[in-house]
């Protein structure tokens, strides 16, 4: 697998961040960043080989749930940082915050338009 730098820089750019901020959030230094940027494949040699052994690709030997938890551990450095700077802040309040914002908008204000709803005990 080849680390695609447009698809990294469209998802700053979603996300309204520089490639910067990005790879300061995530603790990645900008030389790491362009050594892995031109390299054919981030991927170890010995996954390649295995993939290639059992005729798949290296993709189907990794599991799945590591992206969720790369975003959980970034959202924590990116909440202590916070903390770090803003000391009055509880660390729940912005953890809670981060996570708010994660979500979909709509999803976020329906359910809060739900919330706010009186009680039908009829």
């Amino acid at each position: 697998m080849k680390l695609d730098p447009k698809r990294i820089r469209q998802r700053c750019t979603e996300r309204g961040i520089s490639l910067q901020a990005l790879l300061h959030e995530a603790g990645v230094s900008r030389t790491a960043y362009y050594s892995l940027a031109r390299k054919d494949s981030v991927l170890p040699r010995s996954i390649r080989a295995l993939a290639g052994t059992l005729g798949v690709r290296p993709s189907a030997l990794l599991e799945e749930g590591q992206p969720e938890a790369w975003r959980a551990e970034a959202m924590l450095r990116k909440a202590r940082r916070i903390v770090k700077r803003n000391p009055d802040a509880a660390f729940e309040d912005v953890w809670h915050t981060l996570v708010l914002l994660e979500e979909d908008p709509v999803e976020r204000l329906r359910r809060s338009l739900l919330r706010g709803r009186p009680l039908d005990l009829h």
